[in-house]
């Protein structure tokens, strides 16, 4: 094997002309490794050569550990078209190859690092570029930048951050150096634009058209939204948890801790906060945050964007048609008025109302499948039910004075909206956030006859347990509610509540009495959330203190005959199920339990 001497020695005496360029490249190819870069470094500040070379050594270096320096001096005097090119595709490929955890076997540098590069590579050449229609090729490497973007690397959301100020002119002062994992220390960071080649195939008389700057800053505003609403999808902020403990500090049950105090204490959650900060400060660099009244309501209550930057070229005399992303401009709506309330910060609010915008964005985005959508896009529901608690808390759902169309008010949709979120979102904080904002919905509704239709439906047609757990919980609110207004017109306040809901409430059980031990498990594995809410609410309204007016004349009765005591029978088989071991299934122990505390329950209720 030849000594790094005599791999320096040929690579200095064959450069052109000695061979030609195809050949010096191929050789180059052959003698690449990690100790012979500072040689290769060397070479390549021949402007000339580099110029001549350089984009076909993209490839070559980026999975060579160390290549930056050599990297960033192709992107100083290479081509910048062909560069530009060349750097793009390498970035579609290796995003493409990278593995799950972003590593290989054999020691390659991890796809962080040759991101980090080739984003460093994307601002100098970008600021090189002298065309008529710079926007053409900054619309083509935002969009891959995108396509390749890991939103869960905090160097990788750094790098883009660096890149996105560079090319909109807006310098800031460098991140946080007290989080090592948004610091990047890279050649790129420290580049002279006065070391750069110009560009050599620049046309001084072809300048760009005079609306190429605005087309450009719309193409980043468009960038911003889309790196904004990735981060929030693939990190968990809780923004919904955090605003409410804020907001509704008397709900906190304090067993761990609150997720402010998590916030505030570990460097790791500090560290993700400091960044989605940094992409809503860059947003506000490029004017989204400025974006008029008009553009706000269509946002919210146009057609959805979910991928602005797919469009085919933009018309350079309109760029107020590129879309911002819909999901993304949720994530920043609720951030700044997270961060209001939170932080303390001064931020300036969005102009959006519950009703048509929130309303309308959160039905749109749903549209279609809503689990799907609502497990795929975390953070974007997460910032609609931030978005809907903090719109509450300051103003309520309903305003006194309001300025819309009755029409536009539909309480029952934008409650459904909200319990979709509370049944399919993955994390438990945000499923618990949405449900409270649905209680605090449906009690906002004015219309009694409404919020009655609703928690009707929700028992009689949801296929969730837990869902029609809430709504009888719900109910017992209303009622209590009704009875402190000492509203004694309100259906809540008296026996024609029940003259409604008494079946749908305790429906009919009768059938539990004829079902096997199988049957009488799997009803309860459906159901069990709704059955121990409805005992602990006939404890409440029959021996609870003054309720009893509510309760229609016999049907204490009625339900000890058709719901209690086929339920108490059914219990009591299970439980005599788990200890024969007829039930062995995954959760017996802990139905077993349950079925304890629900006879124990109904037990102690008086129907008579």
């Amino acid at each position: 094997m030849a000594s790094t001497e005599e791999v320096a020695k040929r690579l200095h005496e064959s450069r052109p002309p000695a061979t030609d360029a195809f050949t010096y490249l191929t050789i180059i190819e052959k003698s690449l490794s990690p100790e012979i870069l500072p040689v290769l470094q060397d070479i390549l500040d021949d402007a000339e050569l580099t110029n001549d070379i350089g984009w076909d050594l993209v490839d070559m270096l980026i999975s060579v550990p160390g290549s930056a320096e050599c990297l960033e001096r192709i992107a100083r005097l290479g081509n910048p078209r062909e560069v530009i090119l060349k750097t793009l595709e390498v970035m579609d490929k290796t995003a493409a190859s990278a593995t799950g955890d972003q590593k290989k076997a054999d020691g390659e540098v991890i796809f962080d690092e040759k991101f980090v590069a080739l984003v460093g590579m994307l601002k100098i050449l970008h600021a090189r570029l002298r065309v008529k229609a710079p926007s053409r090729f900054l619309h083509t490497t935002l969009d891959t930048v995108l396509r390749a973007y890991d939103p869960t690397s905090s160097a990788q959301t750094a790098a883009i951050i660096d890149l996105i100020r560079s090319l909109s002119g807006k310098k800031r002062p460098a991140l946080p150096t007290r989080q090592s994992s948004t610091t990047l220390d890279t050649p790129f960071q420290a580049t002279n634009p006065a070391q750069s080649a110009p560009d050599p195939e620049a046309d001084d008389q072809a300048q760009p058209g005079p609306m190429e700057p605005a087309l450009m800053s719309r193409l980043l505003q468009s960038f911003i939204t889309c790196i904004i609403e990735a981060y929030v999808n693939s990190n968990s902020l809780e923004w919904a948890a955090r605003l409410l403990e804020h907001s509704v500090p008397e709900r906190i049950v304090l067993r761990r801790g609150t997720m402010l105090q998590a916030y505030n204490e570990i460097a790791e959650l500090q560290a993700m906060d400091a960044l989605v900060g940094q992409l809503v400060s860059v947003a506000g660099d490029l004017g989204v945050s400025d974006i008029s009244a008009d553009e706000v309501r269509e946002i919210c209550t146009g057609p959805i964007s979910r991928d602005p930057l797919s469009m085919d070229d933009a018309d350079p005399e309109h760029p107020e048609v590129i879309p911002l992303s819909s999901g993304g401009f949720a994530c920043l709506a609720a951030y700044k008025m997270f961060a209001t309330d939170v932080f303390e910060a001064h931020h300036t609010n969005f102009n959006i109302s519950v009703f048509p915008d929130l309303h309308t964005l959160f039905k749109n985005l749903a549209e279609g499948d809503a689990q799907s959508e609502i497990m795929g896009n975390p953070g974007t529901f997460e910032a609609l039910v931030v978005m809907a608690i903090w719109l509450d808390t300051h103003g309520g759902t309903l305003p006194e004075k309001r300025e819309r169309a009755e029409e536009d008010v539909n309480i029952m949709s934008y409650h459904h909206l909200l319990t979709l979120v509370s049944i399919f979102h993955p994390n438990l904080r945000v499923r618990n956030a949405s449900t409270f904002m649905a209680g605090s919905v449906l009690h906002a509704d004015p219309n009694e006859n409404d919020r009655l239709a609703i928690l009707e439906d929700l028992m009689e047609n949801c296929a969730f347990a837990a869902l029609q757990a809430c709504a009888v919980t719900w109910l017992k609110e209303e009622i209590i509610a009704a009875k402190k207004a000492e509203d004694g017109k309100s259906h809540f306040a008296s026996p024609e509540c029940f003259d409604k809901l008494q079946y749908t409430v305790f429906p009919d059980l009768t059938h539990l009495e004829s079902a096997d031990v199988a049957a009488l498990w799997e009803f309860w594995t459906n159901g069990s959330p709704f059955h121990l809410q409805v005992a602990n609410f006939a404890l409440f309204l029959f021996t609870g203190d003054g309720f009893q007016s509510v309760v229609p004349s016999g049907m204490g009765t009625a339900i000890e005959h058709r719901y209690a005591a086929p339920l108490l029978k059914a219990a009591s088989r299970l439980i005599g199920g788990v200890d024969k071991g007829e039930i062995g299934e995954e959760g017996a122990d802990e139905a077993k339990v349950q079925l304890s505390i629900l006879i124990d329950t109904l037990k102690t209720v008086s129907l008579h």
